[in-house]
């Protein structure tokens, strides 16, 4: 996995970044749907 997402699994799992935040991130195209359930753990509605 790229650097960003792990970075960003790391914090989401401390909290710091909220499931809101990665949505937008997919939607803006930052981030796949397919890592946004890496980081997650959950499938992206």
């Amino acid at each position: 996995m790229r650097t960003l997402v792990e970075s960003l699994k790391r914090l989401y799992k401390k909290g710091k970044v909220t499931k809101e935040k990665l949505q937008s991130m997919v939607e803006e195209g930052t981030i796949t749907e397919a890592e946004y359930e890496y980081i997650t753990g959950e499938s992206y509605v």
